[in-house]
């Protein structure tokens, strides 16, 4: 072989070895590229779960007032709110539960104060809404600080209340309702933390089968000592 062949030979190797490496250069490149496209749409992607996710427990809605709590009265109340969400209550709480017949206002609003959480619903919502609108609230949150009853009148299909806290739904599958309430259920408002949704002073009828206990004839403990129905378990130790 002579010196030019040779040289020619080597000179040929490199521009093969160049053309190699640039075609890895090439295939790195699109590599890499791909891939960083697959994690900036992944990250889009979640990005765009976690925004709408946001939006859609947003709390914004949320109205919020103030009311002096232990306010407890035998009479009939008049309330500002629909349904009320704080303010004068009657000594008896309602006891947390499910119920297919409006409840009398006083004895909820008792056990707003102790931490529940009172969804009402119109009367002439949907079968298939009720029960769902059930199923959420037996599956979020603490089921002995949860009250679920019809009310007249709402100014929206579902009405969900803590203790000076509320927020109008239209659909039971909103996801703000359970935000609602693992927020306010038992929240940092609650004014008696700790005190009983149920025990044997609860009331457990509806409004059309009781009406509201009349005032003891003879009271001689105010309505916090001890012995009231209202005063929480620590309190009574």
């Amino acid at each position: 072989m002579t010196k030019e062949k040779a040289q020619a030979r080597r000179e040929h190797l490199q521009q093969m070895r160049a053309a190699q490496k640039r075609k890895e250069r090439r295939a790195a490149f699109l590599m890499w590229g791909a891939g960083g496209l697959v994690i900036v749409l992944l990250i889009g992607v979640v990005g765009f779960y976690l925004v709408k996710r946001a939006q859609e427990t947003s709390l914004d809605g949320v109205a919020s007032v103030k009311y002096e709590a232990g306010q407890h009265v035998w009479s009939t109340v008049s309330y500002k709110e629909t349904p009320p969400v704080g303010g004068e209550h009657n000594n008896y709480w309602q006891l947390c539960r499910v119920y297919d017949k409006p409840i009398h206002s006083e004895h909820a609003v008792h056990s707003l104060e102790h931490g529940a959480i009172w969804i009402t619903y119109r009367p002439d919502l949907p079968k298939a809404q009720i029960d769902q609108l059930k199923d959420v609230a037996g599956s979020t949150g603490q089921q002995d600080y949860m009250l679920v009853s019809p009310f007249p009148n709402l100014p929206s299909p579902i009405v969900v209340s803590s203790w000076g806290h509320q927020l109008k739904l239209t659909d039971p599958g909103d996801p703000k309702l359970g935000a609602f309430i693992k927020k306010y259920q038992n929240g940092p408002d609650t004014p008696e933390p700790g005190a009983t949704c149920g025990g044997p002073q609860a009331v457990e009828t509806t409004a059309d089968e009781a009406p509201l206990p009349p005032e003891p004839q003879q009271q001689t403990q105010a309505p916090h000592d001890s012995a009231s129905p209202s005063a929480s378990p620590a309190a009574s130790q």
